[in-house]
């Protein structure tokens, strides 16, 4: 894990390609999601708890985080904060087996941008993940064009 890239990946930069940082200490679904990205363009990085995903973000642009729900040093509301206090604000995506409708509004409301149940579905995790990076970029290209630097671009915006 460390943040180390899945090597199956090429490195498009981050505004071309979707770049995802996958925050679990589960080898099952960190392999699932490989998988699901195996045949696309999309750039993965994975942490194992909440300081490594910290130490990842202080090192990479990252637009997407899939967090698992439960992690041996915090959960994903430790990662959604940390989130909020870059300049970047990627967006929180939250994977559980528990899956409800009251986990998706907890994220929400505390501003993650969704909740992926496991074990994970190809097209679901797909489609999340792409509205995600999709929203992350146009929220950072509509600032751009105002002339705003990214630190006012993503606090306005949370």
């Amino acid at each position: 894990m460390g943040g180390r890239a899945d090597p199956r990946f090429g490195a498009p930069p981050p505004e071309k390609a979707v770049t995802v940082l996958t925050v679990s200490d589960c080898e099952r679904d960190l392999d699932c999601l490989s998988e699901i990205f195996r045949h696309s363009r999309w750039r993965m990085l994975s942490a194992g708890s909440c300081g490594e995903a910290f130490r990842v973000l202080q090192s990479h642009r990252i637009p997407v985080v899939v967090c698992e729900h439960s992690l041996p040093d915090g959960n994903w509301r430790s990662v959604l904060n940390r989130l909020a206090q870059s300049a970047e604000q990627p967006l929180l995506i939250v994977a559980s087996r528990q899956a409800d409708d009251r986990l998706w509004a907890e994220v929400l409301n505390l501003g993650g941008y969704d909740v992926l149940s496991k074990p994970f579905d190809r097209s679901e995790a797909v489609r999340v993940i792409a509205a995600a990076w999709l929203h992350w970029r146009q929220r950072r290209a509509a600032h751009a064009m105002r002339g705003e630097p990214a630190e006012r671009v993503f606090r306005a915006t949370a």
